[in-house]
């Protein structure tokens, strides 16, 4: 999680008013456990997500309250989704949704909307439509994230591996040549 979003979701109170519930309970902790994109927790990667539902969809007074739990729990399938499982079927892109929805709704009281965020936020690779605009946000949200968190980690490998260093300096002094 970038720092600047950290603090800016932990001092808005009524941001951490609707997810205090779902933050605070055991089995969503949990997620911590489990890596989502590179070094990104599954646990940061759905807070992110959930903030960024959370300022978008109150902009654009939407049923923010519903976007930003759905997206705290987007992601609640907790297994290692790199790791083969043999009573899993299918690919987890295609399925873990469905899972998620299934570990929230035995933990929390979601509404209709909810539920359809969580299990549509894959869209298109799912196939079927969100039914609400919350939803289509979250989809997009959580594929920035993905690609954000993703970049980062490109981005600092990039920098720490002593042989990019060299080609970058390299690269460079061919340019400044030119």
């Amino acid at each position: 999680m970038k720092p600047f979003i950290k603090d800016l979701s932990k001092r808005d109170t009524e941001f951490q008013n609707i997810i205090n519930e779902l933050i605070t309970n055991p089995t969503v902790q949990e997620m911590k456990k489990y890596r989502q994109h590179y070094e990104t927790t599954c646990f940061d990667h759905c807070y992110d997500a959930a903030y960024y539902c959370y300022l978008i969809c109150k902009k654009y007074h939407l049923d923010y309250i519903s976007a930003t739990r759905a997206a705290m729990l987007h992601d609640l399938f907790l297994y290692d989704w790199r790791v083969r499982q043999p009573d899993r079927k299918g690919l987890h892109a295609f399925t873990h949704g469905k899972k998620a929805c299934e570990n929230a709704c035995q933990l929390f009281d979601l509404n209709e909307k909810e539920k359809d965020i969580i299990l549509k936020h894959m869209w298109p690779v799912t196939i079927k439509f969100p039914k609400s605009i919350e939803g289509f946000v979250l989809t997009l949200v959580d594929k920035y994230c993905a690609m954000s968190e993703s970049f980062d980690v490109f981005q600092s490998r990039l920098f720490t591996k002593q042989a990019f260093r060299y080609a970058y300096v390299f690269l460079s002094l061919l340019v400044i040549r030119i």
